[in-house]
């Protein structure tokens, strides 16, 4: 377990002085449930990571578009922390991966259910604020959120990460990504595929998801999220 909480904070860049946040931040309430001494869930997390979130987000659409008005900043703000492009972030950041969750939640798909993995995203965000203060949470959300502000105010969040990642590479690698389908799993109704994305300099992002051009978009957000830290 603790390699694989080794593991969140790699991908969170964060350390925590108190792992037992971080712990309940990823546990389920099916994996609370269904073992004793499993600890709280992370439900009184997430609504503290909502409140940071929406804080953290409109103070940056505030400082980032001056001239927009109430009503732009709102919507930008909404497209930003609605459901599925909060799920699309805790993919990029693996959190799928290292949800705690109950056997029933398991066998029925909760690693891929966007509900479940927004609330998980937020329980982090929270628990980053907890552990850290709000600069380090306001840190994380701001580097997790950075590929997916629009240039305007006007236009609305966007959610194509191929598009991004392509003109992000083209200017720092001179290429374009290439990907290639390495598998799949799951029953006909419920197939989860798996996409390898491979930059020039050889480095390597897996995504999966329902359908093969969500598993692309899964890649290449987790490319951007790596080569736009390290600017």
């Amino acid at each position: 377990m603790g390699e694989q909480f080794s593991g969140v904070q790699d991908c969170i860049d964060y350390q925590f002085s108190q792992v037992k946040l971080l712990r309940e931040a990823l546990t389920h309430s099916s994996y609370a449930n269904e073992r004793e001494g499993a600890g709280p869930d992370n439900e009184r997390l997430e609504f503290l990571g909502d409140a940071v979130l929406e804080l953290c987000i409109s103070e940056e659409a505030f400082r980032r578009y001056p001239e927009a008005h109430e009503g732009q900043m709102t919507r930008i703000r909404s497209g930003l922390v609605k459901e599925k492009s909060l799920a699309d972030v805790a993919r990029t950041l693996h959190l799928d991966t290292f949800l705690l969750l109950g056997r029933g939640e398991e066998t029925q798909g909760g690693r891929e259910r966007d509900s479940l993995l927004s609330d998980a995203l937020e329980a982090v965000f929270g628990a980053v604020f907890l552990d850290g203060g709000y600069a380090a949470a306001k840190r994380l959300i701001l580097a997790v959120f950075e590929s997916c502000w629009p240039e305007d105010s006007n236009v609305r969040p966007s959610k194509d990460h191929k598009s991004r990642l392509q003109e992000i590479t083209q200017r720092k690698l001179h290429s374009l990504p290439v990907y290639r389908l390495v598998g799949s799993h799951g029953p006909e109704h419920e197939k989860v595929f798996m996409v390898a994305l491979e930059l020039s300099d050889g480095r390597v992002f897996e995504g999966h998801g329902g359908s093969v051009k969500k598993a692309e978009q899964t890649a290449a957000a987790r490319a951007i999220h790596t080569l736009l830290s390290e600017e």
